[in-house]
């Protein structure tokens, strides 16, 4: 089954392609199956002046007030550390959802559940957990399936919590194919951003689960810098 990861722009997809994540902000692929991207542990850049903002306590701060930041993707983490703070952010998720749900999609991946590892020892995996298992009901509640986005170290919990299928990057490069595919039964799929990861995940896992190589930056069709690749 071919797929393709479109969070960083919206396009016509190739020929062949059955399922499509796309941003919460553009609208599902039509007649596709539809997966809808939300950043639900972290604050996107563009977005961070509006939790600083509207919900300045939401956002992960060390004891002297400096922003934890994902220096990665310059993202200020969510402060999951309290039940209070956790449902706060749940309700906000929840509304994007909501939003997902409204527009056709017909399930979510939240995104950054490993927050807790970036979070300078301030936060704990249990805590990622228990937001996690909390937006599986809301997504549930709304009819939508919900992925598991990459964090190996949630699979023996992963049920547990809510998990319907898993989306990946890089489970060929990680060699970590194979525990999501087990545990999803295949429901799987998987984004590689070099040639060396695709060869990996194809070579191991090719007709199991659903394998696209894209651009770093998953760029639209049309740029330079757009890649997109299939075993």
């Amino acid at each position: 089954m071919k797929w393709d990861y479109q969070i960083g722009g919206a396009y016509p997809p190739p020929a062949g392609v059955q399922i499509v994540s796309r941003d919460r902000s553009a609208s599902p692929a039509p007649g596709l199956y539809a997966i809808c991207y939300v950043n639900a542990f972290q604050a996107q850049p563009d977005a961070t002046d509006w939790w600083r903002t509207n919900h300045p306590d939401l956002l992960l701060k060390t004891a002297s007030g400096a922003p934890v930041i994902d220096q990665n993707w310059n993202e200020q983490l969510l402060d999951v550390s309290t039940d209070a703070k956790r449902a706060a952010i749940a309700k906000i998720v929840g509304g994007w959802l909501d939003g997902c749900a409204a527009k056709g999609f017909q399930a979510v991946e939240p995104d950054n559940l490993d927050s807790y590892s970036r979070s300078q020892g301030l936060l704990t995996a249990d805590q990622d957990v228990a937001l996690a298992t909390e937006l599986a009901r809301l997504a549930h509640a709304k009819g939508l399936a919900i992925a598991q986005k990459n964090t190996a170290e949630f699979l023996p919990r992963a049920h547990q919590i809510g998990f319907d299928f898993a989306v990946t990057e890089q489970c060929g490069d990680y060699d970590e194919c194979g525990k999501y595919a087990d545990t999803y039964a295949g429901h799987v799929v998987d984004v590689e951003y070099d040639a060396k990861g695709l060869s990996a995940a194809c070579r191991g896992y090719a007709g199991r689960i659903a394998i696209v190589q894209r651009d770093v930056d998953v760029s639209a069709a049309g740029g330079s810098s757009y890649v997109y690749k299939t075993c």
